[in-house]
């Protein structure tokens, strides 16, 4: 699926109307200029696990927030410098995020717009800490973002909150099945 501004900014809209909200979802603050949102999820393995599990983002993000529209193409290295990129079908290549912080089991923070928002003039911090938590890990999961989105960050904020408690409540699916034998 390729993204385009504004086209794309819509289909986040609708793609977040067909997506359920767990009751740990918030829009933590939303502005003309800003937004942070926020999501937790448990999970039965260790932070360490879980952790390593990021780095295979291919096999858990959703392939209908991808550009090549297959999310086998996506790859995320788990260190300092390392690229959350996509490979397209043409040859081309897609930079997501870039790794900021690595602390395996601990924190995974990336720099980067997702989607349509690469479009924007903006900057976004998303970040995944890991915690042991007596169900196995709890995942926090934030993405704060700031600049000049065209409508305004508070009306995307929502939509976005959506998209991403996708991916995270994938990433937690995986998981789960992951540690059923």
């Amino acid at each position: 699926m390729r993204f385009t501004a504004p086209f794309g900014l819509a289909m986040i809209g609708g793609a977040a109307l067909a997506a359920a909200a767990p009751a740990d979802a918030e829009v933590v603050s939303a502005s003309a200029g800003a937004f942070e949102i926020s999501r937790s999820i448990t999970a039965p393995v260790t932070p360490d696990a879980a952790y390593g599990a990021l780095g295979h983002v291919g096999r858990w993000w959703s392939s209908a927030h991808s550009y090549s529209g297959n999310a086998a193409n996506m790859t995320l290295n788990l260190h300092a410098g390392g690229c959350f990129c996509e490979k397209l079908a043409d040859g081309g290549s897609i930079e997501h995020m870039r790794v900021i912080a690595a602390r395996p089991g601990r924190l995974l923070r990336l720099s980067g717009a997702l989607g349509p928002l690469q479009a924007e003039a903006v900057a976004g911090v998303m970040s995944w800490t890991l915690t042991a938590d007596p169900a196995g890990v709890r995942i926090v999961q934030t993405y704060s973002v700031s600049g000049h989105i065209r409508g305004g960050a508070g009306k995307i904020a929502p939509a976005v909150d959506q998209v991403m408690g996708e991916q995270l409540q994938r990433l937690a699916d995986y998981l789960r099945a992951a540690r059923t034998p």
